[in-house]
């Protein structure tokens, strides 16, 4: 006989529902956080994000449902374990430093029950692994936004605490100071092995930060997986959109083919004379030299391009033979470098079958 050693899941909720008066913030939502994984959850802004993260941390009661932090629930009809006692590091959006002590004394704060020689060593290590050591002295008006932020880290991370919790950790740094303070941290949650719970609306970032996503809408989620699964297979034309700009063409399914004004795409399966979303990603958008003896793909005319760095954006019309009077599709190509035709030159374009997901009609945008 054999014995498997399962290791407790750091974080599990199930089957929560919670509700604001008549409002359901959370409708049903089961999620789980393993020792040393990156969940993200994202979504729009009043989807419940930041509600599930009040009742893991044990800022909100919960009303149905059951919290369990390293296998042992702390929350279960009614019964809810305060905030201090779950051992949870928690991040907010404005950092909530305290104005009136050093970086050293913020760091230190979660650490009063600690022995005074362990306390200094531990602050001491943490500050160490922000790169906070300099500015040891220094109290938070005198840093800028990014060292901030680690401080807030530093001091959710002190305690060792299994779980940490980051409530939209990033939305107060530019762009810039934004991408190197979130590969900062992301180093430093994988050094430490602590389980983590973000909340984004950002879904670059989430793609960034994440070993698994979580999307959420209006208290539900619509669909978990890693990066890679929700960015190449979508499961609607929400999840899709989410993760960056997205061209929509309508299109009705005619065998196993949907016929667009902007050419033939295989149904996926989907049953014969549906009403169809055809879902093409920018970077899908082929463009080729127009030429009236080689007339592969479809013929466009472009609008405007902007150049956006590595990249370039180009805004196309396509006016198909079938399409009636006034009626024209607009489609956006992302070109890596710069490609800068201008407005009113006439392209062809092929679509990438690998950026492009078919959808019913009826599935919610």
């Amino acid at each position: 006989m054999t014995y498997e050693h399962r290791i407790p899941l750091a974080l599990s909720m199930t089957c929560i529902r919670h509700a604001y008066g008549t409002v359901q913030a959370i409708d049903g939502l089961d999620v789980s956080v393993s020792p040393g994984e990156i969940v993200c959850l994202l979504g729009p802004s009043g989807c419940g994000k930041t509600t599930i993260l009040r009742l893991a941390a044990g800022l909100e009661d919960i009303q149905e449902g059951e919290v369990s932090l390293n296998g042992q629930v702390v929350a279960v009809n009614g019964n809810n374990l305060p905030p201090e006692k779950r051992g949870v590091g928690l991040v907010f959006q404005d950092y909530a430093l305290f104005p009136h002590l050093d970086v050293i004394d913020n760091v230190t704060f979660g650490l009063i029950d600690w022995r005074a020689s362990d306390r200094k060593a531990r602050v001491a290590y943490m500050l160490e692994m922000v790169g906070l050591t300099d500015v040891a002295k220094s109290f938070p008006h005198e840093l800028s936004g990014g060292q901030q932020q680690r401080v807030a880290l530093a001091r959710a991370l002190a305690p060792k605490p299994r779980v940490v919790l980051l409530d939209e950790p990033y939305s107060g740094l530019d762009a810039r100071l934004r991408d190197r303070v979130r590969s900062e941290v992301l180093r430093i949650l994988k050094s430490s092995f602590s389980a983590c719970l973000m909340v984004t609306h950002d879904s670059e970032e989430a793609m960034f930060m994440a070993d698994r996503i979580v999307v959420m809408r209006a208290g539900q989620i619509v669909q978990l997986g890693s990066p890679a699964e929700l960015y190449c297979s979508p499961s609607g034309v929400f999840v899709a959109g989410l993760f960056g700009e997205v061209n929509l063409i309508e299109g009705r399914v005619r065998g196993d083919t949907v016929y667009t004004i902007a050419g033939a795409f295989s149904s996926g399966g989907l049953p014969n004379d549906q009403n169809v979303t055809v879902v093409v990603r920018p970077e899908g958008v082929h463009i080729d030299t127009y030429s009236e003896t080689f007339n592969c793909g479809i013929c466009c005319e472009v609008d405007q391009s902007r150049l956006l760095g590595s990249a370039s954006l180009i805004n196309l019309s396509v006016r198909g033979e079938d399409v009636k009077v006034g009626k024209t599709l607009h489609l956006t190509a992302r070109v890596s470098g710069i490609f800068l035709p201008l407005p009113g030159t006439r392209v062809r374009i092929t679509i990438d079958p690998s950026q492009t997901f078919v959808f019913p009609r009826s599935d919610p945008q």
